[in-house]
């Protein structure tokens, strides 16, 4: 499942899932168009809500394109086995007490054998350096994989400051299971996007030893 970038990876992370940066560089947007931008970024570790998703460095890209609140996206993740594709849209707003709130569907696809599709309705609010997520998905029958359909929902709070530091701690439920710790810091240098992040997941959510981790994962990416 998807991403923990700084945006790009650090997240995941952070809005969930499902929502990249929606920043375009210049007024026109990328290519002339309005309101669209890209993304492209690397780390050296890819995990998404707390899961590690590859043992080694993972490449992104994405391009999203947003017109008055309405939002509309994909992005895609190398995952060693084959590649993550997410598609999503929605829509967001922001009030005038400062309180924002988005509404929005993602799907992610994967090629070659990583991984069945999973399909999700997602939610958040935001306001000041405290942001909220909530989503509600389902996990498509694989039979090749022997993996039956599931029911899951994640929940997500993150505290952001000015600096560049956050924390986010996230939790499974329904069918899955399972909370993570995220501790990280981010910043721009010369256009660049660089961040570093301290995880922490439960026995449920380390897949290779079923005991838990501390992953330290370092990210770089830029939006144009």
């Amino acid at each position: 499942m998807k991403k923990t970038l700084l945006n790009i990876a650090l997240t995941s992370s952070l809005l969930t899932a499902s929502v990249a940066s929606f920043n375009a560089s210049a007024e026109e947007g990328l290519g002339g168009i309005e309101g669209l931008s890209g993304n492209v970024g690397v780390v050296s570790q890819y995990f998404f809500r707390g899961i590690a998703q590859t043992t080694t460095a993972s490449a992104s890209g994405g391009l999203d394109l947003e017109k008055g609140g309405f939002y509309a996206g994909t992005w895609a993740a190398d995952v060693q086995d084959g590649i993550e594709i997410d598609f999503y849209a929605g829509y967001g707003i922001e009030t005038d007490s400062g309180v924002s709130l988005s509404a929005g569907f993602t799907t992610y696809q994967y090629t070659g054998d990583f991984d069945s599709a999973y399909n999700e309705i997602n939610l958040s609010a935001a306001y000041g350096v405290f942001s909220l997520s909530y989503n509600v998905g389902t996990h498509e029958e694989d039979k090749d994989l022997g993996i039956g359909e599931s029911d899951y929902d994640f929940i997500s709070l993150t505290v952001e400051g000015e600096s560049g530091l956050y924390a986010t701690f996230g939790s499974w439920g329904k069918d899955f299971e399972g909370e993570y710790v995220e501790l990280g810091y981010g910043t721009s240098i010369s256009g660049f996007d660089i961040g570093v992040a301290l995880i922490s997941n439960s026995d449920e959510l380390d897949v290779e030893s079923g005991k838990g981790e501390e992953s330290l994962v370092l990210s770089i990416g830029a939006s144009f």
